[in-house]
């Protein structure tokens, strides 16, 4: 039986864990409208409602919790692409599975992509100093790689296929089209948001990738 100290700890704990959630999902959307430069500790503490001292105690800085929040969106996506079980599914099915997937992410987390364009102009000064990035990411490619191989040796896939380089052309896909959108639109004279559009890009997309990985 837990004592009321314990109790009392674990409460607090999670009041913690809270607190610290609700600024990252405000400081979220303070670094998505302004980006880095132009977003506010006290915008954010204003959106979280708490005091702003909290967050310099979590977060120790602005630049602190930026990297935070790039973590946060790199776990989110990393959650929800292991919800996927690649490793299960017939080798065509979980590529098609991960473009289509990747291409609805980018779709309803618009901020993610910002956050990636903000983090690049900044040259990833921020990211090379997260600890966890890496083997947050490791997973994904690993699962991956294990399809390419499952398939090769179905022989549904060809050889030589390295799984970053997939990774990083799927993703490039969909991303150069949605950060793009508003230039592409007016240079081509054509509403890429348009539901007709969108779905044209995805099966565009399904249909590069798997040309490539398919043996024949």
């Amino acid at each position: 039986m837990a004592s009321p100290a314990d109790t009392v700890a674990e409460l607090r704990t999670r009041d913690a864990d809270r607190s610290q959630q609700e600024i990252l999902r405000a400081a979220m959307g303070e670094f998505h409208e302004r980006g880095l430069g132009g977003a506010r500790i006290d915008r954010i503490a204003e959106r979280a409602g708490i005091n702003k001292r909290l967050i310099y105690y979590y977060f120790g800085s602005k630049e602190g919790l930026f990297l935070s929040v790039l973590e946060q969106t790199y776990a989110d996506i990393r959650s929800a692409e292991h919800a996927l079980h690649l490793e299960t599914a017939n080798p065509a099915d979980a590529v098609r599975r991960l473009v289509a997937f990747t291409w609805n992410h980018y779709l309803a987390h618009p901020e993610f992509l910002t956050l990636l364009n903000s983090e690049n102009l900044h040259r990833a000064r921020h990211l090379q100093h997260s600890k966890r990035i890496r083997e947050m990411n490791s997973p994904l490619i690993q699962t991956l790689g294990d399809v390419l191989e499952r398939g090769r040796r179905d022989g549904v896939f060809r050889g030589g296929v390295d799984a970053i380089q997939l990774y990083i052309s799927i993703a490039g896909l969909a991303y150069f089209y949605l950060s793009n959108n508003h230039t592409l639109s007016t240079i081509f004279g054509r509403d890429l948001m348009a539901p007709k559009a969108l779905s044209e890009r995805l099966s565009h997309i399904t249909e590069v990738v798997m040309g490539y990985v398919l043996r024949n």
